[in-house]
């Protein structure tokens, strides 16, 4: 792809809002060649700006009126809130001015706005999330194949979350979905999985509906924020401990980068008219421009078009395949 591409990013979304949205996505526009469009208030968002370096970043500020609250229904958003900045960035997404959005916002609002303002690809009942989580060996993605393009893997091993390695183990949402992976073209699955087998690193791809992915995703992240405590807790308890801890100082560095979710920014929300990054809420600056750069990385590489594709060749596959 020879266009710069162009990333609306909802800088009012976060925890932090633009004090960490506009640093984080200016640095990726600096850093990767991006255009981005920051989308919010601007006098807030000028404020920011000029706090920080702006050489060699492509940029504009896109005005919207609105922010949508945590404690907002995405229904209420959708029908109330025209202006949010949520809104107002997918929309430039569906008209043509960007190719992706990026939001550390209400992760509901943003994919309900992704559904009925961007909309879906034919064949997509509804979009997923697709979140990546560390292992023994590479990061494993759980949800989709978007492993070739994010972690360049050739033929990623796929595979069904249930509560048994065996075939026919599992609920009849499982049972059903293991038929229709085992039927698919150019898909290497490789069976069922289960929860403890997710970090081994010998699986790709974890494929498991919503709610599951959600309390998988969450709870890893609760465990490695308490093993991260707990090191510490036990490095501190004494003379000789804290010695040892000072000699693995650099270890303990690289195993909190390896389980810091800001290394991967945020999480690809898949089956959409157009690209879309959710992040967390408390995402910080390092986190945004790691979200940025991702998004620019699938524009570059022709991600959503590839999924398209993929979906329609598999159209027999799924229980949805209409027009949407």
């Amino acid at each position: 792809m020879s266009k710069r591409p162009i990333i609306a990013v909802d800088a009012m979304g976060g925890d932090f809002g633009p004090s960490v949205v506009v640093p984080g996505a200016v640095e990726a526009a600096r850093l990767h060649d991006l255009h981005v469009l920051l989308v919010g208030d601007t006098p807030k968002l000028e404020a920011e700006l000029g706090k920080i370096d702006l050489a060699n970043a492509h940029f504009d500020i896109v005005q919207a009126d609105d922010v949508v609250h945590m404690n907002e229904k995405p229904s209420d958003i959708l029908r109330r809130k025209k202006n949010a900045s949520i809104q107002v960035a997918c929309r430039l997404v569906k008209e043509g001015a960007a190719d992706s959005v990026v939001s550390a916002g209400h992760s509901g609002a943003t994919v309900a706005c992704g559904m009925f303002i961007m909309g879906r690809l034919p064949g997509v009942e509804r979009p997923a999330l697709a979140a990546l989580l560390p292992t023994e060996k590479n990061p494993v993605v759980v949800l989709d194949a978007f492993a070739r393009d994010l972690l360049n893997y050739a033929a990623p091993r796929v595979s069904l979350l249930s509560i048994g390695e065996e075939e026919g183990k599992g609920n009849s949402q499982v049972k059903e979905a293991y038929e229709l992976l085992k039927m698919a073209q150019n898909l290497n699955f490789i069976g069922n999985a289960e929860g403890r087998d997710i970090f081994a690193g010998n699986i790709d791809v974890v494929v498991c509906d919503g709610f599951v992915g959600n309390v998988v995703v969450k709870m890893s992240e609760g465990l490695a924020a308490s093993l991260v405590r707990m090191l510490k807790r036990v490095f501190t308890s004494g003379l000789l401990p804290a010695l040892g801890g000072m000699l693995a100082k650099g270890a303990f560095k690289h195993f909190a980068r390896t389980i810091d979710y800001a290394e991967y920014g945020g999480a690809p929300l898949l089956g959409l008219q157009g690209l879309a990054i959710v992040c967390h809420g408390r995402s910080n600056a390092r986190a945004m421009s790691n979200a940025v750069k991702m998004s620019g990385a699938f524009v570059r590489k022709g991600t959503n078009d590839r999924l398209a594709e993929t979906i329609l060749a598999n159209e027999e596959l799924t229980r949805f395949s209409r027009a949407i």
